[in-house]
């Protein structure tokens, strides 16, 4: 589960965000609480909400940032909105916002339930509502409502990290990274960052052991070869940049990079793409994480960048020995797939911010490049740069 703080705000403009999902039926009023006499009147208007909102906010000078805009996302509909409702409130009592005006509106129109909490950091005595650490606190509380042992998960997922077949150790870093870890390498040690904060340790030489057993599954790539040139014509390689939705029918700087296929591999095959690339410029390399068959691959192990990303057009015919790979792959996967399991992207998309249970990881990985065309040119640059210099 997921809790994020939207970017602060000198206004309250998170209250009429969430009215206007409730008018265009995407979302749902589920409580109002701490408004006073104003809770027993009819036909309220949002604009009553933020009068009110912003009234107390006034008592404090100091408070240049008054609206607390949250959003609390469960994967997929593991949550409905009455338990979802519940988490909200008593994560805003942990985090010091149970006797405060607010808001929560549940939002339907994603693929991942989630709740939205708007609020004031101003009490009405004038003071600001401790922010100290507040977005690792926000963590720590909502960890602790729905039972998560922080210690424990984080020595799973790096056992299970160590599971995979990975032949570099940055594979074994994004293996983490696709969970929400970060990890800086320090004194041959990994140590390993979730919520804000330092959660467990991986050393290098274990990494290490575990990338000199490293071995292809040559007919778990040609499967994999199969699925793409069957599918192919009905999801488009063609990569294309992810934004946000910002209000106003703005978008956030691109974020990363998706496709249609990427995504298609990843829903039905448990297959995870992470294209590299920098500053919104196409990307030069991708790597294959199968988390079905707990595999990581370069790019170029499957096939090169140019032909996986090439737009659909022509669809050539798929071979009956191909198509046996196909069906034996969809068939295996249905077996092996059970709901703990599943590896789908869990993206909301709501106001400022993108949640992600699978993110789509930027990272410079020289060793994971895979487009022999990206080598041939920095070594052509090099010999320029050293000719120019003598």
């Amino acid at each position: 589960m997921i809790v994020k703080i939207l970017d602060p705000s000198t206004t309250f403009k998170g209250v009429r965000y969430n009215t206007n999902k409730v008018d265009k039926d995407k979302g749902e009023l589920m409580k109002v609480s701490g408004f006073g006499a104003l809770q027993a009147l009819q036909s309220l208007r949002p604009e009553d909400y933020v009068n009110y909102l912003e009234a107390q906010s006034a008592a404090s000078k100091r408070t240049k940032y008054p609206q607390l805009h949250a959003v609390i996302s469960c994967k997929g509909r593991s949550h409905n909105k009455q338990q979802l409702t519940a988490i909200a409130e008593q994560w805003l009592k942990g985090m010091g916002y149970g006797e405060q005006p607010y808001l929560l509106v549940f939002h339907k129109d994603t693929a991942n339930n989630h709740i939205h909490v708007v609020s004031t950091r101003v009490d009405r005595d004038g003071k600001k509502i401790n922010d100290s650490f507040e977005k690792i606190r926000a963590y720590e509380i909502l960890n602790r409502i729905v039972g998560v042992d922080e210690k424990q998960e984080v020595d799973k997922n790096i056992e299970k990290a160590l599971s995979y077949g990975f032949s570099t150790r940055a594979q074994f870093m994004m293996i983490l990274e696709a969970q929400g870890y970060s990890l800086k390498l320090s004194d041959g040690v990994y140590q390993i960052s979730r919520y804000g904060k330092r959660q467990g340790a991986v050393s290098l030489e274990q990494v290490d052991a575990k990338i000199g057993t490293f071995s292809k599954d040559i007919g778990r790539l040609a499967q994999l070869r199969a699925v793409f040139a069957k599918y192919r014509g009905q999801y488009d390689p063609a990569v294309v940049h992810v934004t946000t939705p910002l209000p106003g029918s703005r978008s956030s700087a691109p974020s990363g990079y998706t496709s249609a296929m990427a995504q298609m591999l990843s829903d039905k095959f448990g297959v995870q793409i992470i294209f590299h690339g920098k500053d919104g410029k196409p990307p030069y390399g991708y790597t294959v994480i199968d988390h079905s068959r707990k595999m990581v691959y370069k790019g170029k192990d499957l096939m090169p960048l140019a032909e996986f990303i090439a737009p659909s057009q022509d669809t050539p015919e798929i071979s009956a020995k191909a198509e046996t790979k196909v069906d034996r792959a969809e068939q295996n996967e249905k077996e092996q797939k059970s709901p703990s399991e599943e590896t789908a992207i869990y993206t909301d998309h709501v106001q400022g911010t993108s949640e992600q249970w699978i993110p789509n990881i930027q990272i410079d990985i020289s060793d994971d490049i895979d487009d022999e065309a990206i080598h041939g040119r920095n070594r052509r640059r090099k010999r320029k740069a050293r000719t120019n210099t003598r």
